[in-house]
């Protein structure tokens, strides 16, 4: 048998225990959102650093201005292979509405379906518990059986991000020499399906705008006013919709600016994937696709940009009529963004074009959020490569090459702060209601998934 066979049937072999510690963690109720479980976090980054010490990676908790995090560290001298920081957080959601559970949340179990499959039900057993023991049970197994793992490893877990991550950016910040590496391994994300592996390679970019348009110096009565004076919504409305053209495209200036067109390899992967275009809206009670026209469903929510207004309010909102011309008129507009789109310069030209729209007698305020660029690993990355293979010879098939239309912010810090790319490789399903009640982790993510991560360690530490 080679090394890897090794180390692959140790894995099955000591599943049942592989469980038992899953199930340890899960026990732990590592609500970092929620002040009233402050100890249970410290209990859980503790617990962690006590596992990942034991089999062979030395690690400690770090006390932050919040919950604490836990840094490990295996660095093999002359190993072969990129040095990787692997990511997952140990803090969960609040198990809100409780009495939507079928059993408590924080005792975990296992549920075998009619057909004999099976899943772990527990809150955190897919976010992120689950992901993230996958690979601390296969860098368990490597150094079991063969006494070392195949390269270098650094492990990073955090127990806010659930809640919004406020202390990892001074964290990094803090740390940026002892966490650079060669490449993050992310562990927050999902297959395509239950049979078909995936690799998150695209993750849009965000910019958020709040914009104020005030006409008059008070409401005022639509009967004296009505026709003569300015309605800073009709101004607002206005300009807003004229942010699309008839084909959906974004109307601003050079706003595709840095927008970069798929490969057409990585389009014709996604053609095979099959995608239902009409069962994904229809799952939400619509029809038809409104983005841009010439575009497929999965280009418009994976690799193109977007404009879409969050929210729009002013004058009377409440029971019944207050007839009143308002004083002011607000929305929340939020863009997201591809390739190398800037999120200053997107800005930039949307505050433009929105003066440019305004009458004389009325006046706009923005006000500040955030904004981050679009991420992508680049698809002829060896990395890459390797991973793939390696899912592909524990799935049976190619592993997709998927996108995100959200953002995860830590795989921007590690880009922009260590100046690592990110592999995010993960084993949820779409259906494990994620922050949810219920919510469950499939028997064969957990277990595929630890085999998964041991032939990633050791195609990576391949040249």
């Amino acid at each position: 048998m080679s090394q890897l066979d090794r180390v692959l049937a140790r894995i099955d072999s000591d599943l049942d225990t592989s469980l038992n510690r899953l199930f340890d963690l899960l026990r732990i109720k590592s609500i970092s959102t929620d002040p009233a479980y402050k100890d249970d976090c410290r209990q859980a980054a503790e617990w962690l650093a006590r596992e990942l010490t034991e089999i062979g990676i030395p690690a400690t908790v770090r006390d932050t201005t919040g919950h604490p995090m836990v840094v490990g560290h295996r660095k093999g001298k002359g190993k072969p292979g990129p040095h990787v920081l692997f990511y997952g957080h140990y803090d969960v959601q609040p198990i809100d509405p409780i009495e939507l559970w079928e059993q408590d949340p924080f005792a975990p179990r296992i549920v075998t379906r009619e057909d004999g499959s099976k899943m772990i039900v527990a809150r955190g057993a897919a976010d992120d518990k689950g992901q993230l023991m996958t690979f601390v049970e296969a860098a368990r197994a490597f150094i079991a059986e063969t006494g070392d793992l195949p390269l270098s490893v650094s492990v990073l877990l955090e127990g806010e991000e659930e809640s919004g991550s406020p202390s990892l950016h001074p964290f990094l910040t803090a740390n940026k020499d002892e966490l650079s590496c060669d490449l993050a391994l992310v562990c927050d994300t999902g297959m395509w399906d239950r049979e078909t592996p995936a690799i998150t390679t695209m993750l849009r970019g965000m910019v958020k705008e709040e914009v104020t348009v005030t006409a008059a110096d008070k409401d005022l009565h639509s009967g004296m006013f009505g026709g003569a004076a300015r309605n800073p919504i009709h101004v607002l409305t206005k300009a807003l919709s004229g942010l699309h053209d008839e084909n959906g495209r974004v109307t601003l200036p050079n706003f595709y600016e840095g927008v970069v067109e798929m490969p057409e390899d990585v389009t014709a992967l996604w053609d095979s994937l099959g995608f239902d275009h009409e069962a994904f809206l229809g799952g939400v009670d619509l029809k038809e696709p409104a983005g841009e026209k010439d575009r497929s469903v999965l280009e418009q929510i994976w690799t193109r940009p977007t404009c879409e207004v969050n929210g729009i309010w002013g004058g009377y909102t409440g029971a019944g009529f207050k007839t009143v011309i308002p004083s002011a008129a607000h929305a929340k507009i939020s863009f997201r963004l591809t390739g190398d789109q800037d999120p200053d310069q997107v800005r930039l030209s949307f505050r433009s074009y929105v003066r440019a729209q305004m009458p004389s007698d009325c006046t706009v305020t923005f006000h500040d959020q955030s904004g981050s660029p679009a991420l992508r690993m680049p698809f002829d990355s060896p990395a890459l490569a390797k991973g793939r293979k390696a899912l592909a010879d524990e799935w049976g098939r190619e592993a997709a090459l998927i996108g995100c239309g959200g953002s995860i912010p830590i795989v921007g810090d590690f880009k922009t702060m260590l100046g690592m790319d990110s592999m995010l490789i993960g084993f949820g399903l779409e259906d494990d209601q994620v922050h949810s009640p219920n919510e469950k982790y499939e028997m064969t993510s957990f277990h595929k998934g630890i085999r998964s991560w041991a032939r990633v360690l050791d195609a990576l530490a391949k040249d």
